[in-house]
């Protein structure tokens, strides 16, 4: 071969020192390095051209994407599969060509710098030797179960032998993605270095390697590791508590951890080549399936809303280096200690009085503690993100702020104060947000000098943990302040949607009546537990109750209000609720509610609640008509506000539902589920459960114009 680089149609290499093969993967026209056939046909091409080149005694390997390594394998070729074989056959590709790799007869190093994931991690793991960069964009793991599927490309069974069964099935079973240095902890990453010194690491760990040196690599966890990990006995405690584990948070509705279980259980028990087989056969028949459709309809929609600002040709947005926070609340603070983690602007606190900011410190701190304690970063980073946060009873501190998000109670006079006060102390160019889970955007900005600058911001709790945010332009917002909202909450880690400024907005519209409804079973003598278990094994993370006690009984009350007063008696607060507010009944935060709490975890149910909401459980409903009323209120909510234009598309309705309360993935959505079920079907079970339980079951229009006509929501 001529000497100086080789082109191809991803890969070019070039001979370093006379010896090593420098090799970038740099996939044209592509923000991200990703597996395809055609990458993989080059990878092969490359390989055969450095195995023949004499002069090459190692191969280093590295990305020529700035902040990615390879997120992937081609999600485009993966949905294109149609049938069980051609995904096996997919799958078997790819677990031969990192096998070529794994056998290659020259080392191969890597150096990793940015997101390894999936398909990425795999080809690494088939490499001999593996650097990482210690930035925080370097990170690797295998999502693959996110998406209803498996590592199918021999990440089942290589990552078990590399670091052991334990530690492998607790990323692989999760879809977990780690930071380079918990990576470099359990042994997947041979080296950790600074960015600037990656490529000069990787060559020399090459070099090292060309001349006969071989890495000893020791699995932490010392003897009980050995116990668990090194002997057949202890790896079939290990799969037992696995699958036990898995059962329990997925209740079967996730078939792919499982599968992967025993992908990784059946390589270890009968070789490399059977797992390689079993894994590609398993791979196959999740691909295919109902529930992986649904999880890889839900990634495009997460990727797609990433690059949407909710309205035509949006402005540039604002940049925002100093936040400002009126509310030192559960919320308030949830918002300064995410916004400071997460984006790393400078944030002011005000309330009303010391010690309720002091509080709210204290708890937004406690964020940025979780996140030293989980490693997630160190004690210098802690200490430079603890600077940033600041607060007072006053609005000192405000004057340079380009963004005040107000987290105060649901109480419209309460918001409408506080922007009258914060537009007298700020400056004009100042994006004021409300964090109102019902209140219309309108009716805030109706007191302000500049209602082009007022916007809604709804957070949902914890706001540490919730990805979703419900951005709420008024029809005077303007749409550069619209951008600056959405980019902005995409810098503390949300999913983004926007949507029409109505009362309750997208989330609190379809969510009420399924509350309500709740009530109104409970009423009718429905046992708490009953209502709560039946709703987790549909799917849902926690049933309504538990959901009611999270939020708080008071601000359900309030949203109850609030939905009522703007559509009339069909969502009419159910009367089992009205005692629990009186009787100091607020939920977790109050340590009481449906359920007993002890240290702030949920206990048994109090059963002093029946006597107050004056009724005891007695069996009469049936478990299916107690699901199927919840449901189908919420779905015939939902096509009344799409058909509304509360959110712009379903695929921002179903993203919102799924993200914001934990509607079940593998069900896609609730239009989506509703074009599954069909809207003949549910407005001929509404029309039946309206003529036993009243007009608040009665069918929406747009569910009837589409029974009659076969449409769909989605085409």
């Amino acid at each position: 071969m001529p000497p100086g680089p080789a082109v191809r149609a991803a890969l070019t290499w070039e001979l370093a020192d006379g010896a090593v093969a420098v090799v970038t993967f740099d996939l044209q026209n592509e923000s991200v390095n990703k597996i395809s056939r055609t990458v993989k046909d080059d990878v092969l091409a490359t390989l055969a051209a450095l195995e023949g080149d004499r002069a090459v005694q190692a191969v280093a390997f590295f990305s020529g994407k700035r902040d990615n390594f390879i997120a992937g394998a081609d999600i485009e070729e993966f949905v294109r599969l149609t049938t069980a074989a051609e995904a096996e056959r997919l799958s078997a590709d790819g677990q031969e060509l990192l096998e070529r790799v794994a056998r290659f007869p020259k080392p191969i190093a890597v150096g990793i710098h940015g997101a390894c994931l999936g398909g990425g991690l795999e080809f690494a793991l088939a490499c001999h030797y593996r650097v990482a960069s210690d930035h925080a964009k370097t990170q690797l793991g295998l999502p693959e179960v996110q998406l209803g599927i498996l590592p199918g490309a021999g990440g089942c069974q290589r990552l078990p032998r590399l670091i052991g069964a334990r530690a492998a099935l607790d990323i692989i079973l999760a879809g977990k993605v780690e930071p380079a240095q918990k990576a470099f902890r359990v042994g997947i990453v041979d080296e950790l270095v600074h960015p600037a010194i990656l490529r000069d690491v990787t060559l020399d760990a090459a070099r090292r390697l060309a001349g006969g040196w071989r890495p000893r690599r020791k699995r932490p966890g010392g003897v009980v590791a050995w116990l668990l990990d090194g002997n057949p006995l202890g790896r079939r405690v290990v799969f037992r508590a696995a699958r036990k584990q898995v059962l329990r948070q997925t209740r079967g509705h996730y078939p792919a951890p499982l599968a992967a279980l025993e992908a990784v259980e059946h390589g270890l028990r009968h070789g490399i080549r059977a797992g390689l087989k079993r894994e590609a056969q398993l791979f196959a028949q999740l691909a295919v399936s109902d529930v992986s459709r649904k999880l890889v309809q839900i990634f495009f929609a997460t990727t797609a809303l990433k690059k949407d600002f909710g309205i035509p040709n949006p402005p540039a947005p604002g940049e925002v280096r100093r936040l400002g926070v009126v509310g030192a609340g559960f919320m308030g603070s949830g918002i300064a200690g995410t916004a400071i983690a997460q984006a790393g602007v400078d944030v002011r606190m005000k309330d009303a009085d010391l010690p309720r900011v002091a509080k709210g410190l204290a708890a937004a701190r406690e964020i940025l503690d979780d996140r030293l304690k989980r490693r997630r970063i160190t004690k210098y980073e802690h200490a430079r993100l603890v600077a940033l946060l600041s607060g007072g009873a006053d609005y000192a501190g405000f004057g340079g702020a380009e963004l005040v998000i107000e987290a105060v109670f649901e109480d419209l006079a309460v918001k409408q104060q506080v922007l009258r006060e914060v537009e007298e102390t700020t400056r004009p160019g100042l994006v004021f947000a409300s964090n109102t889970s019902t209140i219309p955007i309108h009716r805030i900005a109706e007191v302000a000098a500049r209602p082009e600058r007022v916007i809604g911001m709804h957070f949902f709790s914890p706001v540490a943990r919730m990805p979703l945010l419900e951005v709420i332009p008024s029809a005077r917002t303007s749409p550069g302040v619209v951008s600056t909202a959405v980019a902005f909450g995409r810098r503390m880690g949300k999913t983004a949607i926007v949507v029409k400024d109505s009362p309750g907005f997208w989330i609190n519209r379809i969510l009420t009546p399924y509350m309500n409804e709740a009530g109104y079973l409970l009423a009718e003598g429905v046992a708490i537990e009953e209502l709560d278990g039946l709703m987790a094994e549909w799917g849902f993370p926690v049933g309504p109750i538990t959901l009611l006690d999270e939020v708080g009984m008071d601000v359900a009350e309030k949203v109850a209000g609030v939905m009522h007063a703007a559509f009339g008696e069909r969502l009419a607060p159910a009367p089992a609720f009205a005692a629990m507010v009186k009787s100091g009944r607020l939920g977790r935060k109050a340590g009481k509610g449906f359920y007993k709490y002890a240290g702030g975890k949920k206990a048994a149910v109090d059963a002093g609640v029946y006597d107050l909401i004056g009724v005891h459980p007695n069996g009469g409903t049936r478990p299916a008509e107690i699901i199927q009323r919840l449901v189908l209120m919420m779905l015939n909510e939902a096509a009344r506000a799409v058909a509304e234009g509360i959110v712009r598309t379903p695929r921002d309705g179903d993203i919102g539902a799924i993200f914001g309360f934990g509607f079940p993935p593998f069900r896609g959505g609730p239009l989506r589920h509703a074009d599954d079920l069909g809207a003949a079907r549910i407005v001929g079970e509404l029309e039946r459960l309206a003529e036993r339980y009243g007009p608040r079951f009665a069918p929406s229009e747009a569910l009837r114009d589409r029974a009659a006509d076969g449409g769909k929501f989605y085409p």
